[in-house]
This record gives structure tokens, sequence and C-alpha cells, in this order.
């Protein structure tokens, strides 16, 4: 079986690679909850199956799926797609798959980080989560990777890196007191700094607006490669996104990275504002935790896109800003190819293409 070191990865001479560097293989998790996705998570599985389509035609994709849903997601994914039974309490990938470093000799681990549905019984947003929290050592264990248990509450959502010694994430969530409330602020960037091997930690105040995951940073921004980053933006000085674009960007172009470079940034516009409607919260089963009502605004955002092997694969969520999404997109990976993927439903559910996908990173 893989094994589980008692060490530090930075220590043992690994760190997190940034996305914009090849993968071998990415993973995300089959929708069904029906109190979080509407009809059945039907459309939603619709959509996740053209994530799936997309990533696969440049990346392996493998496809977690329940007993139950097995055969329903084997039918509807492409042959190409490996789909391996697994049990989940909900689809984000990002949040409950390993994270993994890597040592530049070859070698990959992955990291177990402590799962609670962002937030556990202070406002977690589903109860119980334990089989989201056995995923990222099942995985590892597929893989056959070595791994880490981290001991501490993180989501892979929460934090990005450029792979050159920098990590960029958000004091909202990460200093969230229904996350390590017994760890302060520099016990937590120690902590990320021994388990992701890198040197700074760049803490943007807080994530997108509205957004259930307590702001996680791959909502807000995303890391192009060193030195660039795409930052999500509003010119409504109305919008209550407005001040957190504001204040993010006066502190990204203050900072430097690890290296000492300053930080180009690239303003990619957010979608609507986008609100769920009468007919899609009807779809909804009663929830405890998740708020799924007419009326409620979403954490739309083009920044939730996924970088994978010369292919961006971005969500299409406004058909007023899709385009130009695009064409920063375009201009940030001018050696990329944009797909665009229909992610309304996706969002619905509380997240998009990144939130969904977990690399794995090639070595």
């Amino acid at each position: 079986m893989a094994k589980v070191y008692d060490s530090k990865p930075a220590a043992d001479g690994f760190h997190m690679p940034g996305e914009h560097e090849p993968h071998a293989e990415i993973w995300i998790a089959w929708p069904e909850r029906s109190d979080n996705w509407r009809d059945g998570a039907k459309p939603a599985q619709r959509s996740f199956v053209a994530v799936a389509r997309a990533i696969a035609e440049v990346t392996p994709v493998t496809m977690a799926v329940s007993a139950a849903q097995y055969d329903n997601a084997r039918s509807r994914l492409p042959d190409s797609v490996r789909v391996v039974e697994m049990s989940t309490n909900d689809s984000w990938m990002r949040d409950i798959g390993p994270t993994f470093v890597t040592n530049g000799q070859g070698e990959r681990r992955g990291i177990q980080w402590d799962f609670n549905a962002w937030g556990g019984l202070v406002d977690g947003l589903y109860f119980p989560w334990d089989k989201d929290d056995e995923v990222a050592g099942k995985l590892c264990e597929i893989l056959r990777d070595d791994s880490y248990k981290a001991g501490i509450i993180l989501e892979g959502g929460a934090i990005h890196t450029d792979g050159d010694g920098t990590l960029f994430t958000s004091e909202e969530c990460l200093l969230h007191p229904s996350r390590n409330p017994n760890m302060s602020k520099e016990e937590i960037e120690q902590a990320l700094k021994d388990n992701l091997g890198v040197e700074k930690v760049l803490w943007l105040p807080e994530g997108l607006y509205n957004d259930e995951t307590n702001g996680h940073i791959d909502n807000l921004m995303h890391v192009v490669k060193p030195g660039e980053v795409i930052l999500s933006w509003t010119e409504d000085r109305q919008d209550p996104q407005y001040e957190i674009s504001q204040r993010a960007f006066d502190f990204l172009s203050s900072a430097t990275d690890a290296r000492g470079r300053s930080l180009k940034i690239y303003k990619v516009h957010i979608p609507g504002p986008l609100y769920i409607t009468e007919q899609e919260a009807a779809g909804v089963d009663m929830s405890d935790g998740m708020e799924r009502e007419a009326g409620q605004r979403l954490a739309g955002s083009y920044a939730n896109f996924l970088i994978t092997n010369g292919r961006i694969v971005m969500p299409m969520l406004d058909p007023k800003w899709d385009d130009q999404a695009r064409e920063v997109l375009q201009d940030a990976f001018p050696g990329h190819e944009i797909v665009g993927v229909a992610a309304r439903e996706i969002l619905l559910g509380g997240g998009n293409v990144h939130c969904i996908t977990q690399q794995v990173p090639a070595v």
C-alpha cells in the first residue's frame, strides 16, 4: 500500500507545482446530491460531462462515482474517461482531493488535508462529510502515491501557487473561525510553507462576494505563471464586489512574489450579477446548510477556470461577458487553446470548473 509519511513535504524536498505545469491526469467527482443540484442533478451531470470531455482531449480524466450512479455515469461519459467507484458526500474534487507535491526527481506525493465541509459545525454546508474526508487518502492509494497527513483543515480551492515559491490565499477563508481556530495566522502560514514548499504567502483580504466557501481564492483570482495573475473585476461601484476587487488589486499591485517580482495583473470582469431563478430554486431539495433560494446572488467568476496541458477550460456564464473573458484569458495565455463550457449548472451548486477538478502533476 501507499505509505503515509510523518515528516513534512518541504523538509523532504517536495513542493506544489503551479497549475500551468504539465499534468498526468485530472480527477472529478460525479454530482448527485439532490439538496445541492437541482432536478436530481441531471442538469449538473450534463455540465460535468462537458467539462470532462473538454479536459479529456488533452489530459486523461478519472471520474469518481458512487455505486448507485456508476452505470449512469459510465453511459454518459466518453470512453476515454476512466470511471472509478468511490463514495463521496458531494462532488468538489478540488477541495476533497489531495494536493500533490513533487520533488524534481520524478517523485510525487499527495497531501491529505482535513475536510469539514467548509466550516464544520460552525457554518459547514452539510453533515456528515466523512466520506469526502476520506477521498484524498483513497485517491493516493489508487495512484500508488505516498502521502502526508497535514493535520490542518484546508480546501484545495483556498490556495493558489505559482510553483516558484509563492502561495496566494485569503484571510477571510484561512483565518475563519470555522477552519483552524486554535492556530494563529503565523502558525497557519508556517503550515502552508511546511506542506507546500513555498517561501512566501500573499494573503489577500477576502474572496469573491457571497462565496459560501468563506472566500476561496480560486473564485477571486488565478495564477497564470510566476509573476502574472488574473483577478475578478467589476467597474460597477454599486456592486459589493467592487470594493473587494479594488482591495485585492491594491494589495497585489504593491506586493512582490518570493523571487522579488512585481505582479502583472489581468482584470477579468465578473459575469452578471447572476441570481438563482425561482424555477432553479424549486428543483432543489431542502437542506440544513446550503441556501438555494430564488433571488440569491451566485458567486459567479471567470477566474474559476482550469489550466491543463496547453488548454484552458473556462466557464461560460453570461453572454454579456463571456467573449470578453475569453479575450482576457487568450491574452494571458497566448500559447493555450481556450475552450468554454456552459457552466451555470455548476455555479448553481456553489462553485465552478476549477472547484470540481483536481490535477495530478506529471513527473
